[in-house]
């Protein structure tokens, strides 16, 4: 991320700087280790962020890991299982199919006749992680110290529901578990495939599971040669994801195209339920109203939802929350992101860019992480996906179900709700009229004799200012300290003045460092929303 910061500031975004940059960052997230490589396939999908040769060069690490020695994986399951090799498997592929950051998978064969794969974990993880959640904690202990950003985030609570699901990871019963309960869950779902687990072959640092092979859920040109609509693959991965979070709580919290395929058929299979994650029944329903929330663009609704949730925190004037809210509702909902449209509410940007009212509980991390990688894959499939009309049906099937209980009951209810809304919806012009008296019984809609442009104009000046003055500070308070240490070689009592002097510096380069950057982020947004 600071190299592309680096390079916009030097307007150098060549693909030869890029690509560069991009082998760096993988031969570095490689050699930092499994935690790394993790952040590195999360942020694979994300074609709204980052450019093109950043995006190839980390698609490598959803599956193409560097392995480790056959000898060590075999040697790790004859002391699992207490066996050798022969006597578990009547066949044994001794080339890895996959290597990942946990773990890698070999195709076998059971003495049953089942084809399978095994999937083996990497030794010494426990060790590596607790290096590495050491590491971690002392930087987000730092960072809580000395910026107030950080405190104003849960920072402790991110790392320990981060580290906990990493943990669990690294035990391979529990991803058997969590396999067995996610194909329980889509029982009904002919369209979702679940590999099977072979409990007898499994311990916890080996995974036997039924061999599903398939078509990568993010190579377009393949699934198109096999027939299949990228398009209509997106849906089911969005319905899919639905009923994870509406109806089950509980879902698969790696989505990368390394743990997704598609089948000839175009049946969706799901691998690698290491990171699995729950909601709480609570925060689930507040879920279920945001989801219809959303889908009636109901600005007010979302906002208190995410009040609920801890997603936001209220204050005295939601009213520019509510804006940009309500801008997105209006937008995307039905169309593509796209941040450039945001020139319309960018004056809204800047208030929530001081404010900062949003906030990341630590329990909807991977709730989050999951979504962001989702809408990269949705890019990649359909660039002009439409998540309404991807949802809809997934709505229309729980309505008409019969016989539901508990959750699934309340989501019909609201689902039933929903349909009548969308019966009865108002006309464009009573939905507008409905806005304007709103905003007018609000207060928000107020005419404005300034010039907003000459507003931002100021404050980068102000910026630019404030960056001189301190940089003179610093300056000065460099020169003072030299003079001053050289005046105590024959008057002592300088040297305490020289030591203040130095501490005055650093606090001003500091400040400095502060500026610029503050300087730089504004800039940078003012060229992403007008360009």
């Amino acid at each position: 991320m600071f190299w592309l910061w680096w390079d916009g500031i030097r307007q150098d975004t060549s693909a030869e700087t890029r690509a560069r940059r991009a082998r760096w960052l993988i031969q570095t997230l490689l050699e930092l280790g499994p935690v790394f490589i993790k952040v590195g396939q999360s942020l694979s999908t994300r074609v709204d962020l980052l450019p093109p040769e950043y995006l190839t060069a980390l698609s490598a690490l959803q599956d193409s890991v560097p392995p480790f020695s056959t000898r060590e994986a075999v040697a790790t399951i004859e002391q699992e299982l207490g066996r050798s090799l022969k006597e578990v498997f009547a066949e044994f592929v001794e080339v890895p199919l996959a290597a990942a950051s946990l773990g890698q998978v070999h195709r076998a064969r059971l003495h049953t006749g089942e084809a399978v794969v095994v999937k083996v974990q990497r030794p010494g993880l426990r060790a590596l992680f607790d290096l590495d959640s050491r590491a971690v904690n002392k930087l987000i202990r730092v960072l809580r110290k000395r910026f107030d950003w950080a405190r104003k985030l849960d920072l402790l609570g991110i790392y320990d529901e981060f580290f906990t699901i990493l943990y669990q990871e690294i035990d391979y019963s529990i991803e058997g578990k969590n396999a067995d309960r996610f194909r329980e869950n889509f029982r009904d779902y002919p369209q979702i495939a679940t590999p099977k687990v072979f409990w007898e072959c499994s311990t916890t640092k080996v995974l036997t599971l039924e061999y599903l092979p398939g078509i990568k859920v993010d190579d377009v040109a393949a699934l198109r040669a096999n027939g299949l609509s990228p398009r209509a693959v997106n849906d089911l991965g969005i319905r899919s994801y639905l009923k994870q979070f509406l109806v089950d709580g509980f879902f698969h919290a790696d989505p990368h195209p390394g743990n997704l395929a598609v089948r000839s058929d175009g049946t969706l299979i799901f691998y690698d339920y290491g990171m699995m994650a729950e909601i709480p029944a609570l925060d689930k329903e507040q879920m279920v109203q945001t989801f219809f929330a959303i889908l009636k663009k109901d600005a007010n609704e979302v906002v208190d939802r995410f009040v609920a949730m801890g997603l936001l925190v209220p204050s005295s004037d939601m009213s520019p929350v509510k804006r940009i809210v309500q801008f997105v509702l209006d937008r995307f909902t039905e169309k593509p992101f796209d941040v450039k449209a945001f020139v319309e509410v960018k004056d809204e940007v800047y208030l929530l860019f001081e404010k900062q009212p949003f906030r990341l509980p630590a329990k909807m991390t991977y709730l989050l992480k999951s979504m962001s990688t989702l809408v990269g894959i949705a890019l990649i499939l359909d660039p002009q996906y439409n998540f309404k009309a991807a949802a809809q049906p997934f709505v229309k099937t729980l309505a008409l179900a019969t016989g539901n209980t508990g959750a699934i009951a309340e989501f019909a209810r609201q689902a039933k709700d929903f349909l009548v809304y969308k019966f009865r919806q108002p006309s464009a012009t009573e939905v507008i009229l409905r806005r304007l008296e709103e905003r007018l019984e609000r207060g928000e809609l107020l005419i404005q004799v300034q010039s907003l442009e000459s507003e931002r104009t100021l404050k980068r000046i102000e910026m630019a200012v404030l960056c001189v003055l301190y940089g003179c500070l610093a300056g000065l308070g460099a020169i003072a300290g030299v003079l001053l240490v050289a005046l105590s070689f024959s008057r002592p009592g300088f040297g305490l003045w020289a030591v203040v002097c130095g501490i005055g510096t650093v606090l001003s380069l500091l400040k400095l460092s502060q500026s610029v950057l503050v300087l730089s982020l504004r800039t940078q947004i003012d060229r992403l929303v007008s360009k």
